[in-house]
């Protein structure tokens, strides 16, 4: 199997699903914004490079290209995922059976605990924790098939962090702002914490190399990038909703 099959494959079922649900959209529909389809192809494209084989055949034994990977798929992937708004295009453009089975998966009671900010957060940052301050890590590093699960939760967890955090797709039970706001700001240290602990261990020796404290510093400065932009996406959501009521009372604006 050609060792850019895994990122190609991604990235075709990626773009091609949500152009389907794009070219299915009805026609009497308001035009779905161009920037969200660029959104989703930035964020697809951002994770098969993440899967291509400059970082996972170095990913091994660096710990640079390791955090690059971690960063790419678990952290800026998600924020083009979820600023393009599948699940609202999904709605739009499914049969009326698929979309109600959307709109039942939304408020189930599964999806209510698991997309909760905190719930979130705990699996996005938590599985960080447990991966870099266990031997978990340099048993991943020896099995491909844990490292193919490892990678598959940092895009997994990592999107429903964010979505759960600042998504623009309908979400029942999502708390208001301050929740999220506080969530986010107590993840981005919490992440910082465990970029600094795994630096410090490196330069205590733990780790031994260079490489892993170049990883670290990598882990710290590009969380910083992913979560600015994060909190951004969720201030910028917020004002988008809040505006319409804002300037002109009684009247709904319908968001794209």
């Amino acid at each position: 199997m050609s060792p850019w099959l895994p990122g190609a494959l991604a990235a075709v079922v990626l773009v091609g699903g949500y152009l389907t649900l794009l070219a299915r959209r009805p026609a009497g529909l308001p035009p779905w914004p161009a920037w969200r389809t660029a959104a989703w192809v930035a964020g697809a494209l951002t994770a098969a490079a993440a899967l291509a084989p400059p970082l996972t055949e170095a990913a091994g034994g660096d710990h640079r290209a390791h955090m690059a990977q971690h960063l790419l798929l678990g952290m800026y992937a998600p924020l083009g995922l979820v600023a393009a708004a599948p699940v609202r295009l999904a709605l739009g453009s499914l049969p009326t059976r698929g979309a109600r089975r959307l709109s039942g998966l939304l408020r189930s009671r599964l999806l209510q605990v698991l997309s909760h900010p905190v719930v979130a957060a705990v699996l996005n940052v938590g599985g960080m924790v447990l991966l870099y301050l266990t031997p978990l890590h340099e048993r991943a590093a020896a099995s491909p098939a844990l490292t193919a699960v490892v990678l598959a939760h940092f895009l997994l967890a990592g999107w429903l962090y964010t979505w759960s955090v600042a998504g623009p797709d309908p979400a029942p039970h999502r708390p208001g702002l301050p929740v999220r706001l506080g969530v986010l700001v107590v993840a981005a240290g919490a992440h910082a914490y465990l970029a600094k602990t795994l630096y410090a261990r490196a330069v205590e020796g733990h780790h031994g190399t260079a490489h892993a404290e170049a990883g670290a510093q990598l882990m710290y400065y590009g969380g910083d990038g992913a979560e600015l932009l994060l909190a951004v996406m969720l201030l910028a959501g917020w004002y988008r909703r809040a505006r319409p009521r804002a300037s002109s009372p009684g009247t709904r604006v319908a968001e794209a």
